[in-house]
């Protein structure tokens, strides 16, 4: 087993056949039986890596062959990258309600990815289609605004030279984008759960210092 790249608060490592991810930090428990829930439930609706066991706090998925659209997008392929992640946010907001157990249906709530963004999509190099989308542990009902404004985050954040791609991932998703007031305060809504989730991990850590900084950045932003 090696270490998976791009992994940040879990611990995911793969011997090219099948993937162990092991959820660390709080909730951890919480965290893995959604994602397990989510997955088992989702298999032949969206591309997502099958479910082959599962521990406590460890999933152990099949390894779906894809490259991150992190890496796409450094490599000079924003357009590509972003409107095949339209399309599959599209697909996800429009899932059946029944797919997320642990929680009711609301009128006029989506099912949220709740950490959607290029980072979490695996594609086709050579056709851009989506092979599998991952990380669904923060998954819940929700404002289509929090997934469309965290992907927006992400290319802003760490992939800032392709902002002006971002037209094709909401043109490629279709319906009403909401405008950037309210899609900054879903940014800033979200940065600040990701900081009480590392103060609750390590109060006034690193991590907590690092989430205010980036608040503080995106309140900055303009359109």
């Amino acid at each position: 087993m090696r270490p998976l790249k791009h992994g940040y608060t879990n611990r995911t490592v793969s011997d090219g056949a099948v993937v162990e991810k092991t959820y660390v930090g709080p909730g951890a428990q919480l965290r893995c039986r959604r994602e397990r829930a989510l997955l088992t439930r989702l298999q032949g609706r969206l591309p997502v890596p099958p479910v082959q066991g599962t521990t406590g706090t460890a999933l152990t998925l099949g390894f779906v062959a894809g490259v991150p659209g992190q890496e796409l997008l450094a490599a000079g392929q924003p357009e590509a990258v972003l409107g095949s992640c339209g399309e599959l946010l599209r697909s996800i907001h429009r899932s059946v309600p029944s797919v997320l157990p642990e929680e009711a249906p609301r009128a006029g709530k989506v099912l949220v990815h709740g950490d959607f963004g290029p980072n979490n999509v695996l594609l086709d190099p050579g056709t851009f289609e989506v092979t599998a989308v991952v990380d669904w542990e923060f998954a819940h009902f929700g404002d289509p605004v929090e997934d469309l404004a965290w992907c927006e985050w992400i290319v802003r954040t760490h992939h800032p030279g392709h902002r002006r791609a971002l037209g094709h991932f909401f043109r490629a998703y279709g319906d009403q984008v909401p405008p950037w007031p309210a899609r900054r305060a879903a940014m800033l809504a979200r940065c600040e759960e990701l900081r009480r989730f590392c103060d609750r991990w390590e109060p006034d850590g690193p991590g907590v210092r690092l989430w205010q900084g980036r608040a503080a950045a995106t309140a900055n932003w303009q359109e």
